[in-house]
């Protein structure tokens, strides 16, 4: 792999994977509108871990609180501390799984079409500015019920579709739910965890299965990039989200589905 396209992709993999842009719509649509061949299993597993990486060090004190109160809950079998938080979490990924597992063949056949890309893009961006203008902005993660979860889940998994975006859907979703937008995106950051990391276990297997050799210098320079920009965009998404809001992010989806069509159509 070309270095300047593995500088380009790993950045694009870091810098979009935690706003609600769609980071999968970027690496598909990066190397076509370049010309690039496809960047291979292998980086889509290198990138991954290094954006799972970025999170979990970012959340880490947080993670390891609802991780011990997970399981004292479990022993005393009552809410304990974050363990509620926990278990939407746990929920929350349940619906993207099961929908992964049955439609997982098509999401990386037929809706990988710029075409799908576009209009996923405009009405998810659509959906998103509905939820920011309306919804009460009023409550924290540590309301959530586990209702609030599965519909929360069940959001997040229409991020099958490319263009979606997985973080974009389920601020959306937390949105109209009341939830304020840091908690919303917060919320989202914690549920990305698993998510990425069955996906990063999954796309593992494929690859060695495959038993190619790799070029390891390249997946690990990769991986560092992808995290690092991943751990910059969260810590700077989160710190900026209360004054510029989910505005600017509606704008370029829009501006960036309209392209796509005049592109492609």
């Amino acid at each position: 792999m070309e270095w300047i396209k593995l500088v380009v992709l790993a950045l694009v993999q870091g810098l979009t994977e935690f706003l609600p842009v769609s980071s999968s719509a970027h690496l598909i649509l990066v190397p076509v509108l370049l010309g690039w061949q496809d960047q291979g299993l292998a980086f889509d597993v290198a990138v991954h871990v290094g954006t799972l990486v970025a999170v979990l060090l970012y959340f880490r004190r947080t993670v390891l609180q609802v991780l011990r109160d997970f399981f004292a809950s479990l022993a005393q079998r009552e809410e304990v501390g974050e363990s509620r938080l926990g278990w939407a979490v746990i929920v929350g990924t349940v619906p993207v799984v099961l929908v992964g597992l049955v439609l997982g063949d098509l999401a990386e056949g037929v809706l990988r079409s710029p075409l799908v890309i576009a209009w996923s893009t405009i009405v998810g961006g659509v959906l998103l500015w509905v939820a920011y203008r309306w919804g009460r902005r009023e409550r924290g993660e540590g309301t959530l019920s586990l209702r609030d979860a599965v519909l929360i889940g069940i959001a997040q998994a229409l991020a099958i579709i490319p263009g979606t975006s997985r973080s974009g859907i389920t601020i959306t979703a937390a949105l109209m739910l009341g939830m304020t937008p840091t908690a919303a995106a917060r919320f989202s950051f914690l549920l990305s965890i698993p998510v990425i990391a069955l996906a990063g276990a999954w796309q593992a297997l494929e690859l060695f299965t495959l038993g190619e050799g790799q070029q390891w210098d390249v997946l690990l320079t990769a991986a560092l990039i992808s995290g690092i920009s991943a751990y910059a965009c969260i810590a700077f998404f989160l710190a900026l989200l209360d004054r510029i809001g989910m505005t600017p992010f509606v704008a370029y989806r829009l501006v960036l589905g309209v392209v796509l069509l005049w592109v492609f159509m």
